[in-house]
């Protein structure tokens, strides 16, 4: 799962020289919640500016600091020479869906360059910021922009919309470079608003010929499609007291993979409010990074369309069913679409919005 850029802090400004501090310090006045690092012997010479200044930290070695910071934060704004930003980020990037965004600013405030993660992490909008702040020139390479056409991650980004293979990101983008036309299979209709008419192709397609495809189920594809997945499945958990998290997850990948379902399209987990302090339940939301709903009795009891009430569950705690019932109401009342599955120790089940 992609970790959610959006929860972590930012930006952080990185400034080394006196002229890139006092930069620093203004670009921290204008940006809420941003953190400014500095050597530890700069001096802050604005420390009597009425604004509120930002957070400040002061580190001995800048490389070693921006090694522990670097994924801490959701945006970078380095004040000094792209050759430096380049040598110090290298080794710390991992993949365009989770690397923050970085922004290169000299130290006199004349360009603002989108160095990485333009169009996901938004190093291209956060440039653009940096300019109306300081009056810098943002400078972004993405081809797609310059040419003024749409990128696939970025309307990806805009419905909500996670990427299985972004690898596979170049093979539109180019095709919307080229003019060409693309075949999306997106039955739930959720990245098709979002691309202009003039770049679909109509009529009936064999799966293997589609360039994109949209959808919560594993279909076979082409090596070169593009897999997007809307979040939309709630899944509903149930278990015994003390289930380590290994035998939920192992028994989750297992139904999603005979269900033919993505993991990546899962919105929520759900489950009953008795389990709220269980910690294989707490561990699966962060090992997945998706949010855990508790519902009460009343809640639970109240769902009609459950298929396999359970005997143990209202023995226990007088609840007609744990996991369909979360599920279902976790997907706003949905449908279920994978009916109570389960082993010695847990219980899972599927549903869907309508």
């Amino acid at each position: 799962m992609d970790t959610d850029r959006a929860n972590r802090p930012g930006p952080a400004i990185w400034a080394i020289t006196p002229n890139g501090v006092r930069l620093g310090l203004d670009l921290g006045i204008h940006f809420k919640d941003a953190c400014l690092f500095v050597p530890e012997k700069e001096d802050l010479e604005s420390d009597q500016s009425s604004d509120p200044l930002p957070k400040v930290i002061r580190f001995s070695k800048l490389k070693a600091e921006l090694t522990d910071q670097f994924s801490r934060f959701s945006e970078h704004i380095f004040i000094f020479s792209t050759g430096i930003s380049v040598r110090l980020i290298a080794p710390l990037l991992k993949a365009k869906t989770i690397d923050p965004a970085v922004v290169v600013v000299d130290e006199k405030g004349i360009n603002a360059i989108s160095l990485i993660s333009g169009h996901l992490g938004g190093a291209n909008e956060l440039a653009v910021e940096v300019g109306k702040a300081t009056g810098a020139s943002p400078v972004i390479t993405t081809a797609t922009d310059l040419n003024r056409r749409p990128s696939i991650d970025m309307l990806a980004k805009y419905a909500g919309l996670g990427i299985e293979n972004p690898e596979a990101i170049k093979h539109i983008n180019m095709k919307f470079l080229k003019g060409e036309k693309i075949c999306v299979y997106d039955p739930m209709k959720k990245i098709l608003p979002e691309i202009p008419g003039t770049f679909i192709k109509d009529g009936p397609v064999n799966e293997r010929d589609y360039d994109l495809v949209c959808t919560w189920k594993e279909i076979k594809v082409s090596r070169e499609t593009l897999i997007l997945r809307p979040r939309v499945l709630s899944v509903g958990v149930g278990c015994n007291r003390n289930t380590p998290a290994e035998d939920i997850l192992d028994f989750l990948k297992l139904t999603f993979k005979r269900e033919r379902l993505s993991l990546e399209a899962v919105s929520t987990f759900a489950t009953t409010d008795v389990k709220a302090d269980e910690d294989g339940i707490l561990a699966l939301g962060k090992t997945l990074d998706r949010p855990i709903k508790f519902y009460e009795r009343d809640r639970l009891n109240s769902v009609e369309t459950i298929e396999n009430p359970s005997e143990m569950a209202e023995k226990k705690i007088k609840k007609k069913s744990v996991c369909e019932a979360a599920a279902i109401l976790g997907a706003q009342r949905g449908n279920l679409i994978v009916p109570k599955q389960k082993t010695k120790d847990v219980t899972l089940a599927v549903a869907i919005p309508e």
